[in-house]
């Protein structure tokens, strides 16, 4: 066990995330936004875009420069692979191999809705291996039928191949392979993933392909606890949970760290407590009375960012509650829609609702809020406001409004 302080270990966290740092500014290359996301092990997808998906915001956030454009690129390439982790991500091809048990999970589970929907997969199968890559809307049904979201007592209205192309690609026998606007591209696994990971995916010994998800999750994590639901992607019961944590603390891989002023510990890979260490003492000795408006960097970050996956952890390392409203009533939000959380230096100090108006090339603020506790100066509301005109450039617009 070690021991260290909340500054301390959100600092190390925040680092591991590369939002400690300034962000990348130069010219920027497919390389290096690959390099983002082996570094984050994945960044999640949401097609809701107030501003731009959130893949693309959890990019900028952490390169300056960044284009939604060089991801596709990385799509089309085959270099990343969308796919469940913490929910639907773009991942790092090379890790396709040990998500071999979440597909095996999924195939079973989709199995019975497939073969009750035959002939239609295997047509939609058969047109892929002819003509692929395709758009859904390539393929065309007349057959309706209840889709994912649809109500089973009313009547269906989901396209009979829509709905087969949902529950293949779920189960990995096709996967998207580029997006042209809204409209995402189709092909065969088996055509666009490279034959070497298809094999080593097939001979993968599927406890270790458990072990190898566990310790990506930590990798992504980085500062992590066991009453995570989404513990090791995984699906695993309470039980199964502390037992894993258990087991990598007895082989040496993870270590246990006690945080001042918390009940409960959290944990940490063993290769990363020098970096928790260093962090601490840095902290200790940093003079922390105040916050440094002029000195400290300013980034929005939205609401599937990789730092917000775990709402405990926001709780107990930075005091700042967080839950995203978008599926919450209008007249019952609190913070809105689409609301960003402030980070500044290691403090996440209020939320930031941003709408971008793309035929005025205008982002409105519909609500800039600090939090109670933030030391909020003249000079921190003028680098917000900074910051929030830098994100508007950034996204594509060319003025601000505030409500």
């Amino acid at each position: 066990m070690i021991h260290t302080t909340k500054q301390g270990l959100r600092r190390f966290l925040l680092e591991k995330q590369l939002l400690l740092q300034p962000r990348l500014n130069e010219t920027t290359s497919r390389e290096q936004v690959l390099d983002v996301i082996r570094q984050l092990e994945c960044v999640q997808i949401d097609p809701v875009a107030a501003v731009r998906a959130n893949q693309h915001l959890v990019l900028s956030a952490r390169i300056a420069s960044y284009e939604p454009g060089l991801l596709n690129e990385l799509l089309s390439e085959h270099k990343v692979f969308e796919y469940f982790a913490n929910a639907a991500c773009m991942i790092p091809m090379e890790h396709y191999p040990i998500f071999q048990p979440t597909r095996t999970r999924i195939r079973e589970h989709t199995l019975s809705a497939l073969e009750a929907l035959q002939p239609v997969p295997e047509q939609v199968m058969d047109k892929l291996q002819d003509e692929g890559p395709l758009p859904a809307r390539a393929f065309e049904s007349e057959m309706r039928v209840h889709g994912y979201w649809e109500n089973t007592n009313a009547k269906a209205k989901t396209k009979a191949t829509s709905h087969a192309i949902n529950l293949l690609t779920d189960a990995a026998h096709i996967r998207i392979v580029g997006r042209e606007g809204n409209q995402r591209l189709f092909d065969l696994v088996s055509r666009s993933v490279p034959e070497e990971l298809l094999q080593t995916a097939e001979d993968l010994d599927m406890e270790e392909a458990e072990r190898l998800m566990l310790l990506k999750y930590f990798r992504a994590y980085r500062v992590f606890e066991p009453s995570d639901a989404r513990f090791g992607w995984l699906k695993l019961s309470a039980a199964e949970r502390r037992v894993a944590i258990k087991q990598f603390i007895q082989c040496g891989i993870i270590t246990e760290v006690a945080v001042e002023d918390l009940k409960h510990p959290y944990y940490v890979l063993s290769s990363d407590v020098e970096r928790v260490l260093a962090h601490h003492k840095e902290a200790a000795d940093k003079d922390n009375s105040y916050l440094d408006a002029e000195a400290e960097q300013i980034t929005f970050l939205p609401p599937l960012d990789n730092m917000l996956w775990s709402r405990k952890r926001l709780e107990d390392l930075f005091h700042f509650e967080y839950r995203w409203e978008i599926y919450t009533p209008a007249d019952k939000r609190k913070y809105g829609y689409y609301a960003m959380p402030i980070l500044a230096g290691d403090r996440l100090i209020g939320r930031m609702d941003p709408r971008l108006n793309r035929k005025e090339n205008s982002l409105k603020v519909e609500l800039l809020q600090f939090e109670p506790e933030a030391h909020v100066t003249a000079q921190l509301r003028k680098n917000v406001k900074k910051a929030i005109q830098l994100f508007a450039k950034a996204n594509g617009a060319d003025h601000v409004q505030y409500t």
